[in-house]
């Protein structure tokens, strides 16, 4: 993800949508947990089924086909119609980060060096017609996903299967992937180029969702894709600004201990202005009462208004999703090579003005590590920098002098104009005052949104000195620390996350050998020092991480939150 206002690819991994829209990567979301799993009122006895749920979005559930959708844990929406291989621990915070079985027994069982990894599916599957839901079925859905014609789920098949970097998807190759056997009906078996240890993760991937070749489609298939889960699509309108679901009457919850599926009805409308949904939410009046949203979250001056009011407040759940917010260094431009010069910035910054320009401590947290706070990613605290809550210039002026720069320096921060909090000019201008205290002088450089990306990610022409962010596909190190340090990850021709063109062999061969861990608490513990490594190299300045408030109608019960989406879980939700 890393991202999350909108569904997309590794600007899932640098937007806060990701989450939000889809429920899952990225591409953006929130931690409390437990404290928040009564908002809405579950004190009234358990919830109840029946009834109506009604989701208002800014952004449309566009690509309503597995292939095609970039979310992990099993999506939000979309994981109420697409079950696959894993998914989520549907429990609010910490606990949810886990991943555990959903179509299979189990979360895979791998061979020594964690090349091969083995799925025997649960008996009594079936897809909404009545039909059992095979092994070959979940092949053929994932050899979808390399189909041309169905672009933009996530990448990681194609990069870790054999053979993935040529197959073209079974509409050009009838022979299909040699490296996904399936013995029997319930056996599935999937061969790696390299060790992946968390190949469990991928595997909640809606590209893992089964997908009957009878029925296939092709590009319409989002119409009426066929529903392995608890709802199937009634409606969809608009590509997705308009969904309907509707109970599966072939969902056998004996087979699904992960999704309650309360409500009779999902009604998912979109399109819709922030401002307006955040209002109606608050209003709470006829169907609105019975309603949430997956994308819009509450922002300061809506945070302010909602204090005041014990009955809102009740009604605003808060999330952490896996995702930093950071100052990107390039080392191959000046003075940025320079590490004392990268360390002065580091001891400069005041963490708590960016805090506050990314709307205060409700939603936002100082970050001193890459990693999230989160134990999934095997956070481990340190600080190489320690510039205390509002920064050392002391310190910093004296790094300079040591670095040839006494009487100060002058650079420029590339940021983007989009009003997001995140990499915004707010942002900009807090680390802009940190640093001219420092005797720093930098001159903002701001970039509308497309400009802006394109820059930052460019071998190329990436500047020295800018924001930037990045989020999670799932819950562990991996899709943190990989494309960001790894040097065999640095795309000359395309876009490159790894900002310092890092190419450490000693980091590469950690990434290597932690990859070839099964044991994920092993592997995230791993992960961690090697995060606190890198971090004294000082290629990066943690600002903060984002916290995430929504605001659900009234008559919305058992909100679950967990670390792994930090978005309310639609598939535990039950309406009045």
């Amino acid at each position: 993800m890393r991202q999350p206002s909108v569904i997309s690819r590794r600007l899932a991994a640098a937007a806060i949508g990701l989450v939000l829209a889809s429920g899952a990567v990225a591409c953006a979301g929130p931690q409390d947990g437990a404290g928040d799993r009564t908002a809405g009122g579950t004190s009234e006895g358990a919830p109840r089924k029946g009834g109506t749920l009604t989701v208002l979005n800014a952004e449309a559930q566009s690509d309503f086909d597995p292939a095609r959708l970039y979310t992990s844990g099993g999506g939000n929406v979309p994981s109420l119609v697409f079950r696959t291989l894993t998914t989520r621990n549907r429990e609010a915070g910490a606990a949810g980060t886990q991943v555990v079985p959903d179509l299979a027994t189990d979360t895979g069982r791998p061979n020594k060096d964690a090349t091969e990894w083995t799925y025997t599916l649960k008996d009594g599957l079936k897809f909404e017609d009545g039909t059992p839901i095979t092994s070959a079925d979940v092949k053929y859905g994932i050899q979808r996903s390399f189909a041309a014609e169905l672009s933009g789920g996530a990448p990681y098949l194609r990069d870790w299967l054999v053979g993935g970097d040529t197959y073209q998807g079974p509409y050009k190759d009838k022979k299909g992937l040699a490296s996904i056997i399936t013995p029997d009906a319930k056996t599935i078996v999937f061969k790696l180029k390299k060790p992946e240890g968390e190949f469990p993760f991928l595997a909640t991937q809606t590209q893992f969702a089964p997908v009957p070749k009878a029925k296939d489609t092709g590009a319409k298939y989002e119409e009426h894709p066929v529903s392995s889960g608890p709802y199937k699509v009634v409606t969809n309108k608009n590509d997705g600004e308009h969904l309907v679901l509707e109970r599966n009457e072939h969902w056998d919850p004996k087979t699904d201990e992960e999704r309650k599926a309360y409500p009779d009805t999902i009604d998912v409308r979109s399109g819709l202005d922030e401002a307006v949904i955040n209002q109606r939410l608050s209003t709470s009046s006829g169907a609105d009462a019975a309603a949430l949203t997956t994308d819009t979250n509450l922002g300061p001056a809506e945070l302010a208004q909602i204090g005041s009011d014990k009955e809102l407040a009740a009604r605003v759940g808060t999330g952490h999703f896996g995702f930093t917010n950071y100052i990107a260094f390039n080392p191959k431009v000046k003075p940025f090579d320079n590490i004392k010069v990268r360390q002065a910035i580091s001891y400069a910054i005041n963490r708590t003005s960016v805090v506050n320009a990314a709307g205060g401590s409700a939603l936002a947290e100082p970050a001193t590590t890459f990693l999230p706070e989160q134990k999934a990613f095997g956070f481990t605290p340190y600080d190489h920098f320690p510039a205390g809550e509002t920064g050392d210039p002391a310190k910093a002026k004296e790094l300079l002098k040591e670095a040839g720069h006494p009487n100060g320096l002058t650079v420029t921060l590339l940021h983007s104009t989009a009003q997001n909090r995140t990499t915004s000019p707010e942002i900009a201008t807090a680390v802009q005052e940190a640093l001219g205290k420092a005797g720093i002088t930098v001159k903002l450089d701001g970039q509308e949104p497309n400009s802006f990306n394109e820059k930052r990610w460019s071998v190329k022409d990436a500047p020295g000195f800018f924001l930037s962010r990045w989020g999670a596909d799932w819950p562990a190190g991996g899709p943190f620390l990989a494309p960001i340090f790894d040097g065999r990850q640095i795309v000359t021709n395309g876009s490159n996350y790894n900002h310092a063109q890092l190419n450490d062999p000693a980091v590469n061969k950690e990434i290597d050998e932690i990859n070839k861990l099964a044991d994920l608490k092993d592997a995230a513990a791993r992960w961690g020092a090697l995060d606190k490594k890198i971090g004294e190299q000082a290629l990066d300045v943690p600002l903060f991480h984002p916290v995430y408030k929504q605001l659900v109608g009234k008559d919305v019960k058992n909100v679950v939150i967990s670390d792994w989406t930090g978005v309310l879980d639609i598939s535990q939700v039950a309406v009045k």
